[in-house]
């Protein structure tokens, strides 16, 4: 009989290896084969057994990637050779990640797939910062979009969103923004006050970790400023307040 194995899409968090799920670290161990997203760690990839063959398929916008259907294609050869296969994905499989995309050909193609889900990018972006994402006071729910377009597709509705966090008191938080940073600042100023707490996120929880606090209407500006970059996570909302008002302190004293 053709030996069968099996594929786990991993979630390897935003960097950190701390921040990895027992169970992400077991499946990464047990591995014979790992297919590695650019945005993992080299410290989480480091957790895999020396054995293991571990193929780098990257995936960046703007960058030269490793095309879809080519991945997809390697982990059913893999699977059905009887690897025991691991997609390691930055973040989490099922955030941004196209780990549905994933689970749908795998199992059209009769494999087994299981997921173990990651600390997504955006929630570990606004807790190093020391703020909450949902607050009683301030949003009752958060959303996350990603400002980077399908090739062909339509941008989102930056205005429509801006209304949504308006009304329903959500925080917004944005994935591969930076790019259309101007774009997404004047459409949300169209409804948001010009002194809506902002902040950016590079490289969230990694040693090399940059950000910035700032307003909507200053978010371009302080982006070119403090040469902040892809991979950022943009947090735009009145959870951020408590930290903006120390930002602003801070800043005031360094002046004085």
């Amino acid at each position: 009989m053709q030996p069968q194995g099996r594929v786990t899409l991993v979630g390897a968090g935003p960097g950190d290896p701390e921040l990895l799920t027992l169970k992400a670290v077991k499946a990464i161990q047990a591995a014979t084969v790992l297919l590695v997203d650019d945005l993992v760690s080299p410290d989480v990839v480091a957790l895999a057994s020396p054995a293991a063959r571990i193929v780098h398929v990257g995936k960046r916008g703007g960058c030269k990637s490793t095309p879809q259907a080519f991945i997809e294609r390697l982990m059913v050869l893999a699977a059905r050779e009887g690897e025991r296969v691991v997609r390691l994905k930055g973040g989490d499989p099922f955030i941004f990640g196209r780990g549905g995309e994933e689970v749908d050909h795998l199992r059209a193609a009769g494999v087994r797939v299981e997921v173990v889900n990651g600390i997504t990018a955006g929630l570990a972006a606004v807790t190093s910062l020391g703020a909450p994402l949902t607050h009683r006071d301030h949003a009752r729910g958060v959303v996350f979009v990603t400002g980077h377009a399908q090739q062909g597709g339509d941008a989102p509705d930056w205005r429509a969103l801006a209304q949504a966090v308006h009304q329903a008191r959500l925080t917004l938080v944005v994935y591969m923004g930076v790019s259309g940073a101007a774009d997404i600042e004047r459409q949300l100023l169209e409804v948001l006050p010009a002194d809506t707490p902002a902040a950016i996120v590079q490289h969230a929880s990694l040693p090399q970790q940059r950000h910035a606090v700032t307003t909507l209407a200053q978010l371009t500006a302080t982006i070119a400023r403090e040469h902040l970059a892809s991979p950022s996570v943009i947090v735009i909302g009145d959870v951020l307040r408590g930290i903006a008002a120390a930002a602003i302190e801070t800043s005031q004293a360094r002046t004085a």
